[in-house]
């Protein structure tokens, strides 16, 4: 119990150690999940009056669009482990004088909230890191009120977004050992659709679906895609910080090359590919 006290207290750090990265990339990750965000909006149909959980919020761009869905008498919770991205995105909703958005430090895998406390949750790109996924789907499950709704996304397949694939697999290279570590959750955990949708079922929702939806990431230039993915990563900053600046030029020179293929006249372009899941409690 300690040893997972211990791994569960390092992600969290790590996720607050980038949440400066977050911040200054905050229109970018908003703009990066457009296609995600609406989706999971459509699905979970947040309405006028009702009271919003988000889960792993980030900089808060689902939980900010989620606000105004609910207006001035609904309430929306934007919520991470890391106390950093919650403050980022309470700060954001203030600049936009959304006042019904509260903030709050909760653990996707152990959410401190009432039972039946919600009339919907969302989660984008968050399930996955769960040290325990079935739990943390019974808790999705838990604080939903009846007949509350649930949407979540999470990436999809390894192979099919290389857009971090192949980052992983280029920086796994170069230090000799897996990333993620295997004893970590990383961001491809819940990549088979049919997991997904038991881990939902099993949690206590009905009327599951899941979908795919295409993501592709395009950029104006390897070094504009390698600088955000490099901020935004959290299992991979505080990697490649501690690099001495020969790996660090070798790591580059691999990167490079590994993205070769995905190069246009325009930039580079990856395929990508988001799991759109959602139920009713």
């Amino acid at each position: 119990m300690q040893v997972e006290s211990t791994r569960k207290q390092h992600v969290h750090d790590m996720w607050e150690a980038v949440a400066g990265g977050w911040d200054e990339h905050a229109a970018y990750v908003d703009d990066r999940a457009a296609a995600a965000a609406a989706r999971l909006l459509e699905l979970a149909a947040p309405r006028p009056g009702e009271r919003v959980l988000e889960l792993a919020c980030g900089p808060g761009g689902l939980g900010i669009a989620a606000a105004r869905l609910v207006g001035a008498d609904g309430e929306v919770v934007v919520s991470d482990v890391a106390p950093g991205m919650t403050a980022i995105a309470r700060r954001r909703a203030e600049e936009l004088g959304l006042e019904q958005v509260a903030a709050r430090t909760l653990d996707v895998d152990d959410i401190d909230e009432p039972d039946a406390s919600y009339d919907v949750v969302l989660c984008r790109e968050g399930l996955m890191f769960a040290f325990d996924p079935a739990t943390a789907s019974s808790e999705i499950g838990r604080v939903l009120r009846s007949g509350g709704r649930a949407a979540v996304a999470v990436w999809g397949p390894r192979e099919l977004n290389p857009w971090l694939g192949v980052v992983f697999d280029t920086v796994a290279e170069q230090l000799g050992r897996p990333i993620p570590p295997p004893n970590l959750p990383g961001p491809f955990a819940l990549g088979d659709a049919g997991r997904l949708l038991h881990l939902l079922e099993a949690g206590g929702l009905a009327d599951v679906i899941v979908e795919e939806l295409d993501v592709p990431l395009i950029a104006a230039s390897v070094d504009e895609w390698w600088r955000r993915t490099s901020a935004l990563a959290g299992p991979l900053t505080q990697i490649l910080a501690s690099l001495s600046p020969q790996a660090a030029a070798e790591l580059d020179e691999r990167m490079r090359e590994a993205v070769r293929p995905y190069e246009t006249a325009s930039g580079v372009e990856f395929p990508g590919l988001t799991l759109i899941a959602a139920g009713r409690r």
